[in-house]
C-alpha cells in the first residue's frame, strides 16, 4: 500500500527541506556521482536560497549552474547537502530529461564543464 500525504504536509516538508539546505555559515551545493555515488564527478554550489517552492516542489534557483567537473565518469545520481557536508537529499535521479537533476550531457570527464540547466525536487 503507498503512503499518501495531505498536499499541506507535502509543503511543510519540502519547506524543511529548503530552510535545512540553506542553513549555516555557507552555500548548499548538489554533488553529480556515478551510479549510487561510487564517484563524485562534480560539486555545484547553489546561490542561498537554494531554490523557490510551490507546493510541493522544490525548483533549483540560479540555473544554469555550473562547474569543472573533478571526476570521470557517467553522471546517474546527485545528493543535495548543506555548506558542513551533512546530506539533506540523497538518491536524486540525474539525466538530460526527466529526472530531478538535468543536465546538459551525463558523459563527463575531468576538467570539463558540468551544467545544471534545471532542478526540481518533488515529494513523493
Amino acid at each position: 500500500m503507498t503512503v499518501t500525504y495531505v498536499s499541506s504536509l507535502k509543503q511543510t516538508r519540502m519547506t524543511a527541506v529548503r530552510t535545512a539546505a540553506d542553513a549555516g555559515g555557507s552555500f548548499a551545493y548538489i554533488e553529480i556521482g556515478t551510479a549510487a555515488m561510487a564517484a563524485v564527478l562534480a560539486t555545484i554550489t547553489l546561490p542561498k536560497p537554494m531554490s523557490s517552492e510551490s507546493g510541493a516542489v522544490l525548483t533549483l534557483l540560479g540555473v544554469p549552474l555550473s562547474v569543472a567537473a573533478s571526476g570521470t565518469g557517467t553522471a546517474a545520481a546527485a545528493r543535495l547537502r548543506k555548506s558542513d557536508a551533512t546530506d539533506v537529499i540523497t538518491g536524486l535521479t540525474v539525466g538530460t530529461s526527466g529526472t530531478d537533476i538535468i543536465l546538459d550531457n551525463t558523459s563527463i570527464n575531468a576538467g570539463q564543464t558540468v551544467r545544471i540547466t534545471a532542478g526540481t525536487i518533488t515529494h513523493g
